[in-house]
Order: structure tokens, then sequence, then C-alpha cells
């Protein structure tokens, strides 16, 4: 095609040359050389043209020849192409057809050994049921030859199994518990011994004043004031009742609020000083008096502190500690308890090489719940330890906080050693006052829980409730059984009842043989 086209441009150009020399002839008088020259140009266009021809033919027999033998490779490569697809298909169902017959001799395979296995499962339960009636016949002819059933006996064995296991398990573990318990007050008994000995603090603590001397009786009418206006003043300014009585010269000061007496009694105190007592002055002086109070407060905290050698504690803690010194449990002042526990609780942290400043810190803040605000959460060592956490104290110290009262697992020995400088404090003779309404009544509580255990004859709770005698029947309660029933006792208490230090449970079994000679 291309060749066509170059063929055809070159005639196309001469035929172009010719018309040009034409177009210039001129008119009349032309040469004989301008018509030989056009004759001559003529001739070759006319030669060019037919070589033109004769080329453009060869050229398009060639291209189709070429033509046509690539339809021939075409067509040639289309039949080998179907050839070798017919092949493949064939082999494919060849493929298909062998797997077809395997696949259903594998399933006959499977159906035959499912028959098989189905036989030989009912031929299982048949002898499974033959075997059962046999049992069945001969356990019943055990049971009417031995004139007691299979389940009885099997019953009886378990019981004595039982019963075998649990006495070997008491006795076992009564040897353990024994042995540990000597070891363990040896050492006890050294190491509180020696903390005892070295601190010796007051049994019976003070209590808050709640009374006010007057230098002369005639004091109290202007106390009382006109138609009472000035004590009614005192009550609403101070939160306590004043009672004014027979009592000579004294006036009596009554509230719940330890540190509302305090402030009633400085107010009180500094108008009989100053000898002017009217309602403004009232008002002033109890201003005055609580300002005193934070005072006096802090410098109880710090003052502990510096007896104690315990240092960097958060001023709001300070402060916090000093309010235990207005603070009372069973007429034990709690600031000095404290201090009594941070003692014992350093000395005895000394004997066993632990830390003794940790141990006093952690002694002297345990009971500092007692005066954290109404804000803080759960009982006073819950409250005790999210104040100190607070306010920045060591996580060993916040644990101990928290479990001195058990509430939480104690998991440190420092845990442990503020639990027993808390009840050596707490539960010394004289140390602690209860009413008599709530003592009678712990020991009646815990004399009718011990009687509820069976097996007990009688109980006694003696040495101030601090320890329970349980007597028990000899025939009804072995040796093993009566370490077990002490356990369970202790931790009926644990759950049960509230009540201070500790209590001790005793359990006696004893066998008399009486005879009368006549």
């Amino acid at each position: 095609m291309n060749v066509l086209i170059s063929v055809a441009c070159a005639l196309l150009g001469v035929l172009v040359g010719v018309l040009a020399l034409k177009s210039f002839q001129r008119p009349t008088g032309s040469s004989s050389v301008t018509t030989d020259l056009l004759k001559e140009a003529e001739e070759k266009a006319i030669e060019l043209l037919a070589k033109a021809r004769r080329e453009a033919e060869e050229l398009t027999a060639q291209n189709q020849a070429a033509v046509l033998t690539a339809k021939e490779e075409a067509a040639k490569d289309a039949r080998e192409i179907e050839e070798l697809a017919a092949v493949r298909a064939a082999r494919r169902e060849e493929i298909l057809r062998e797997k077809d017959a395997h696949a259903a001799a594998k399933e006959e395979e499977l159906a035959k050994r499912e028959a098989a296995a189905k036989e030989r499962a009912a031929e299982t339960d048949a002898l499974g049921v033959l075997a059962a009636k046999l049992v069945s016949d001969q356990r019943a002819k055990l049971e009417a030859i031995a004139g007691v059933s299979g389940e009885q006996v099997r019953r009886e064995l378990i019981e004595e199994f039982l019963d075998e296991a649990r006495r070997a398990s008491q006795r076992e573990g009564k040897a353990i518990e024994d042995l540990a318990r000597e070891e363990a007050d040896k050492r006890a008994k050294r190491i509180i011994g020696i903390a005892i000995q070295r601190y010796a603090g007051d049994h019976v603590q003070e209590r808050a004043v709640t009374s006010v001397h007057l230098p002369n009786d005639d004091l109290k009418g202007r106390i009382i004031g006109r138609e009472g206006r000035n004590i009614r003043a005192l009550q609403e300014a101070c939160g306590v009742d004043f009672i004014v009585d027979d009592t000579p010269e004294t006036i009596v000061i009554s509230g719940f609020d330890p540190e509302r007496r305090e402030v009633a009694r400085f107010a009180l105190e500094k108008l009989i000083q100053d000898g002017r007592i009217h309602q403004t002055r009232i008002e002033e002086v109890v201003l005055a008096g609580r300002a005193e109070l934070e005072r006096i407060m802090t410098e109880a905290g710090e003052q502990a502190m510096v007896d104690l050698g315990v240092t960097r504690v958060d001023p709001e803690l300070v402060k916090t500690l000093g309010r235990l010194k207005f603070r009372y449990s069973y007429a034990q002042n709690v600031l000095k308890h404290s201090i009594e526990v941070s003692y014992l609780a350093g000395l005895m942290a000394a004997e066993l090489g632990q830390n003794e400043v940790i141990a006093r810190r952690a002694g002297l803040l345990h009971d500092i719940g007692k005066a954290a605000s109404h804000e803080q959460d759960g009982g006073h060592a819950q409250a005790g330890a999210q104040l100190a956490r607070k306010l920045g104290e060591e996580p060993l110290v916040v644990s101990a906080i928290a479990s001195h009262h058990e509430d939480e697992p104690p998991a440190t020995i420092l845990a442990n050693l503020v639990i027993a400088a808390d009840l050596l404090s707490a539960s010394r003779p004289g140390a602690r006052r209860e009413m008599l309404e709530s003592y009678v009544k712990r020991l009646a509580d815990l004399e009718n829980l011990s009687k509820s255990f069976p097996g007990v004859a009688r109980s006694f709770a003696i040495q101030a409730g601090r320890e329970v005698r349980v007597m028990v029947e000899p025939t009804e309660v072995s040796d093993a059984d009566a370490a077990l029933l002490a356990r369970e006792i202790s931790k009926r208490i644990e759950e049960e009842l509230s009540y201070p230090g500790q209590i001790r449970v005793t359990v006696v079994r004893e066998t008399r043989a009486v005879g009368y000679a006549k």
C-alpha cells in the first residue's frame, strides 16, 4: 500500500511538472527547442509511469503471497491448538472417571464397615444388658445373705474412711500446730517481753476535762446571765451543755464531741479570767478558743513526731494526728495509744532486724482514720489508709494502716508488727474501760455462741471476756475433735462479735469415773 502511494505521488509530480512547463510557453513564436524538451519530458513521464505500474504490480503480488502464507500458518496453528485442547479434555475426563470409581469404592467400603460396627454395637449392648442382669442378680443374692443393701454398705465405708482421714488429719495438724505454737510462743514472748520492758507507758490513760473550777459561786449567776441569756449564748456557740448545779465552785461541761468540750472549757476559763461576760464577748472568746484548739492540735502532732523521731510528714497529716489528742476509744486517749503503739512496733522491729523508723511511723499513724473527716469512706482503718495515701505516705505505711484491724489481709511483716503492737496497747490490763451494759452483753454473747456448737455442755466467759472456757461431753467430742472445735469457735467469734484485743478459746474435755465403797 505504501509503494502504491509513493508511485502515485511520483506520477502526480511528473504531471505537475509537465503542466508547469506548458504554462510557461509563449503564445506565439515558440522555438523548436521547447517542443523537443516537452516531448522528451512526456516520454520520460510515460516511461516512469510504466515502471511505477510494474513495480506496484510486483509489490501487490508479493503482498498477496505473504498474506496467503500468513493465513495458512494461522490455520495450521489453530488446528494444532484444537488438537492439544482435545487431548487435554480427554485426559481430564479420564482422570475424573478414575476418581469417581475410587470414591464409589471407598463409599462401598465405609458402608460395609458401618454395618459391621452396628452389628458389634448391638452385640455389645446385649452383652452389657446380660452382664448388668448377672451383677444385679449376684448383688441381690449377696444383700439377701448379708441382710444389708449395697448402698448402705457404701455409705458406711465412705463414712468410715472419712472419719479415719479426719482423725488422722486432726492428729497430724494438732502435732504440727502444737510444735509451731510452742516455737512461736517462745520467740513471741521473748520479743514482746523485751519491748514491754523497754517501754513502760501508763496503763490507764487520762480522760478529757469536763469540769471548770470557779473562784467563787457568785460567778455562776453572771455566767447564767439575765434570764439565762449568757449560758444559752455559750451553749449555742460551743455546741455543748453547761450544767450549773449545787456542786460548789464547779460548772460541768457535757457533750459528745471532745473538741467542742475543749473549746467550751477554754472559752469559759477565758471569760472567768477576763471578768467581762456578755454575748458579744462570748462570741469573741469562742472564736479564740477554736483558734487555740487548732494550735494545740498542731503542737500535739508535732510533739509526738519529735518524741518518736518521725520526720517529713505532710502538715495536714500532722494536724490530723494532733486531733487524736481529743479522741477516745473505750476511755483510752487515741493519741497516747498511737504513741504507745509506735514505740512498741519500733522496739519489736528492732528485735527482728526490721526497719525501726518505718515501724514507728506506721504505728504512730495507724489510727489516723479516727480523726479523718466524713469525706473519707469506710471504717477508720480504710479512711486512714486513704488519707495517708492521698498525702504522700509510702505504700508500706499505707498497707499497715489499712490492715491493722485485718480489714485487709496483712501482706508485710510491718503490718503484722503494727497489729501486734495495737493489741498489746489496747489489751493490757486497765488500758481501756467499757460501759457495764456492753460489757455484760459481750460476755453473754460469748457464752451463747460457744453453747451453740454440738457436744458443748457449758460455757464460761472469764478474765473480763478475754477468755472463754468451753466444757464438752467426752462421749460426743474426742480429743482430736476438741482441737477442731476450738478453731471453729474462734472463727465464729471473729466473724460475729466485736471486741478489743483478742479472746482465748479453751475447750475442756474430761472423763470422770465415780465409784462408791459401802
